[in-house]
């Protein structure tokens, strides 16, 4: 299975080593960058899969650094945290919402969407067993 490499972008420290943490036991291999500068500077040495943007940064400067990823011809995908789901983010891939599984989720079909593949959800029905009968 091939690795996903996804730069992580939060200015809150702590918010970002746990939704870090969350990631990687998903099998993401995370690079975390706290500051803009460090996003930027990551993103040109690196070759990513997607960059995600915490909501600990303004949506100012996330517009700014989606528009930089842009501006050098990458395809990376962006995806943009927000604090409510009614919040729509035009400049990002994807707007997701601000819990671990709305993350995975949208992250996943990102990741999908961007190689081509379709997402293929797991059945979560516990009635394939034949009843039982008295």
């Amino acid at each position: 299975m091939p690795l996903t490499v996804i730069l992580a972008v939060g200015l809150d420290s702590w918010k970002l080593t746990a939704q870090s943490s969350v990631l990687r036991s998903a099998g993401y291999v995370i690079v975390s960058a706290k500051t803009i500068q460090d996003a930027i500077d990551h993103f040109k040495a690196g070759d990513f899969d997607l960059v995600l943007l915490d909501n600990s940064i303004s949506v100012e400067n996330r517009e700014k650094l989606t528009f930089l990823i842009r501006a050098s011809g990458s395809r990376t995908p962006v995806a943009s945290i927000v604090h409510s789901s009614a919040d729509y983010h035009s400049f990002a891939d994807a707007t997701l919402g601000n819990e671990s599984l709305a993350i995975l989720t949208g992250m996943g079909e990102l990741l999908a969407k961007r190689s081509g593949m379709s997402v293929v959800k797991a059945s979560t029905r516990s009635d394939t067993q034949e009843p039982a009968v008295a």
